[in-house]
């Protein structure tokens, strides 16, 4: 189990974490959400031993991580982190890069262990390319490869496939967080992509300005956000006053609701003027203002017309589902 206190950090006498605290099961996937600035990075150096932290620990069972102070050569053996920066050589093959990161101890299986990641990575016909020919996106492919050549017990992911193209992204993940979860490897992964977590994390930390503001399997998190803010890490979201839903509501709350959870009707509900209609594949987002002036994002099947009325209703079901939870400040 892995075992992270981080009571505080900060830089020049500006904390950037505090108050953190968490463990990870040997073979869990963990993701890590927040907004830019939340402390997401930072946290994954702390673990693998790029910065040092005064007031805290890492523990992976009872072997303490003991950072750079300590280490020579930053990180722990059983850990790999793959950062924002790659950190690949230029100048020698795709494979000659993964191969470098190959025990020296197993050289006869080297050439089936880089067939191995090649085909994981979905680069197999680059094998021979210098990676200075390559994009970024097939450079940050190269450099998920060395990280998994000698596989490591805990892998620390820092938006993972932010430089990858959509139609090789959804794919390389499907491959990457099944290939992991056989193996039985430990994922922490810090992403502001909620197709990287909601398919393949089962627990999810928010972290919003240093700290841990919710820890919940993702499946409940996404279902029972606890405030707009982490609602919002998922996607659009609407916070809207129980009173423009229920209007005999008697307690004066606002509900979050994805775009999703609206029921469009053309004769009863909350009454909203189509502002605008996005097409978005399976379906149309819309933005609407009510006659309050609060603007509201829904789903359609079919396009709206633009200043056109339509009437939204919310599930009872939903509404009180979201009732149970404390919800956060406006945003």
């Amino acid at each position: 189990m892995l075992k992270v206190q981080v009571t505080s950090f900060g830089y020049n006498d500006q904390t950037i974490l505090k108050d953190i605290y968490f463990e990870v099961a040997k073979g869990e996937h963990l993701a890590l959400m927040g907004e830019s600035g939340s402390g997401k990075s930072t946290l994954l150096k702390i673990i693998y031993g790029l910065l040092h932290v005064e007031e805290g620990s890492i523990f992976w069972g009872e072997t303490k991580a003991l950072g750079p102070n300590f280490n020579l050569m930053p990180g722990e053996p059983y850990m790999k982190y793959l950062a924002q920066d790659f950190d690949l050589m230029p100048f020698i093959s795709v494979e000659e890069n993964i191969g470098q990161f190959l025990s020296v101890f197993e050289r006869d299986n080297h050439h089936e262990r880089i067939a191995e990641l090649l085909e994981l990575i979905e680069m197999k016909d680059f094998a021979k390319t210098k990676v200075q020919f390559l994009s970024g996106g097939q450079q940050q492919r190269v450099a998920l490869a060395r990280v998994l050549a000698q596989e490591p017990e805990i892998l620390l992911l820092d938006e993972p496939f932010g430089h990858i193209d959509n139609f090789k992204r959804n794919s390389l993940r499907r491959n990457l967080f099944l290939y992991l979860e056989k193996k039985g490897i430990t994922v922490l992964t810090a992403s502001h992509d909620p197709n990287d977590v909601l398919p393949f994390a089962k627990r999810t930390l928010i972290m919003e300005k240093g700290q841990i503001i919710a820890d919940q399997k993702t499946k409940k998190l996404y279902r029972t956000p606890p405030n707009y803010y982490t609602a919002s890490l998922f996607g659009e979201v609407n916070q809207v006053p129980i009173k423009l839903l229920k209007s005999y509501a008697e307690i004066d709350r606002s509900v979050l609701v994805y775009p999703h959870e609206f029921q469009v009707s053309k004769t009863s509900g909350l009454k909203v003027e189509v502002v605008h209609s996005f097409f978005k594949g399976s379906h149309f987002l819309n933005e609407g203002k009510t006659e309050e002036g609060v603007t509201l994002f829904f789903n359609s099947e079919d396009k709206q017309i633009t200043g056109k009325n339509v009437f939204l209703n919310v599930s009872l079901k939903t509404i009180n589902k979201r009732l149970q939870v404390g919800q956060g400040s406006n945003p």
